[in-house]
């Protein structure tokens, strides 16, 4: 994170992690349980994706309330995203009353109606429904819970700090999926990963923009996002990176870590720049890991308005309220380089979003 302008704080003193109740080292089973209440403004989410050996994709997320609109009450919804290996693609969406919402704050277990989502940062059971699609999920984790430092960060001056909460509960895991669509079942393992995020404000508020992925390619797994906030916060930018070798983190230091864009276009549905190709290049000594992402397909564009009453709608572009998501399949090359020699080569797919809550930038 550059830390100079001091709009974010990543809270990594031993201050934060006493008020916080968590150890600096460790990722307690609580941490993945309700971490936040439901009134104004908080928000809490759940999430799991898939990418499967035979070519299909699955994300699916509990959420306490629509992530368009953190500022109502508690109203749960599941969400859905199934892209198969001949090409259909499934975006199913779910809303309910409060009443079917049910979550423990002691692990993670959170039940909406008849779906639920538990585990215990080892191992997870997924099931939801929504119309024709359903899902079974089982993941077993393979790279232990992580959290860059206390997984807070706190956006303003101390005393009005607003929060944005991360905890990557399994970086990486082995999933094994059954899904339907109608009378159609499949059955299909792959790599999984879960995370969990909560909040005190809208992000929007919070957040221009951001690039996240994670990625399995050869003995390696890593987890990447670069943060841009918003203009109120200087645009500063914050990396956030892990990468493990055969089941161990080696590098998570975000200070040593450089973030680069390539071949950025304008989409033409959302009208946001996007990048080909994200390059993270972390430096530790003579030792160099280059992770780069080139995307293939997009595989889900959202614009948020468009969900919106015709009159809300125009209210939201009114007050420039202009968000769009991305979320994109395509090749992961890890490379390692020692002493500027490449010693290490691996390349393999992967899934990676981009979230725009601002307008685009001139």
């Amino acid at each position: 994170m550059h830390r100079n302008s001091g709009h974010l704080r990543l809270a990594n003193g031993a201050a934060d992690y006493k008020r916080l109740g968590i150890a600096s080292a460790e990722v307690a089973e609580f941490e993945d349980g309700q971490r936040i209440g439901t009134e104004r403004g908080h928000y809490e989410w759940w999430y799991f994706d898939a990418h499967l050996d035979n070519g299909a994709t699955v994300v699916v997320v509990f959420y306490t309330k629509p992530n368009v609109s953190p500022n109502g009450p508690l109203a749960p919804r599941i969400t859905i995203n199934l892209t198969l290996p001949d090409g259909r693609s499934f975006a199913k969406l779910l809303d309910t009353g409060p009443e079917l919402f049910k979550a423990s704050s002691s692990a993670c277990d959170v039940r909406i109606g008849t779906n639920r989502f538990v585990g215990d940062l080892d191992r997870y059971h997924i099931t939801a429904t929504i119309e024709e699609i359903s899902v079974d999920v089982e993941l077993i984790g393979d790279v232990p819970a992580w959290r860059p430092n206390s997984g807070h960060v706190y956006f303003g001056a101390q005393g009005r700090e607003k929060l944005f909460a991360w905890l990557p509960a399994v970086p990486h895991g082995r999933a094994n999926v059954h899904y339907s669509i109608g009378k159609e079942e499949y059955r299909a393992s792959g790599s999984g990963y879960h995370d969990h995020n909560w909040g005190n404000v809208h992000m929007q508020r919070l957040m221009h923009n951001w690039y996240w992925a994670r990625a399995s390619v050869g003995p390696y797994n890593v987890i990447a996002s670069y943060i841009t906030a918003t203009a109120a916060y200087g645009y500063e930018t914050q990396i956030v990176y892990m990468l493990a070798r055969d089941g161990k983190i080696i590098a998570d230091d975000d200070a040593k870590v450089t973030f680069e864009m390539d071949r950025v276009s304008i989409d033409s549905k959302s009208g946001k720049p996007v990048a080909d190709v994200t390059r993270y290049t972390y430096h530790d000594a003579d030792t160099r890991y280059v992770v780069s992402f080139e995307r293939d397909k997009t595989i889900l564009q959202a614009i948020f308005t468009d969900r919106l009453p015709l009159l809300k709608r125009i209210v939201a572009r009114l007050i420039g309220f202009d968000g769009a998501y991305h979320r994109f399949t395509g090749k992961v090359t890890t490379e390692r380089f020692e002493r500027g020699v490449r010693v290490e080569h691996f390349e393999d797919s992967a899934i990676w979003e981009l979230m725009y809550f601002g307008q685009a930038r001139p």
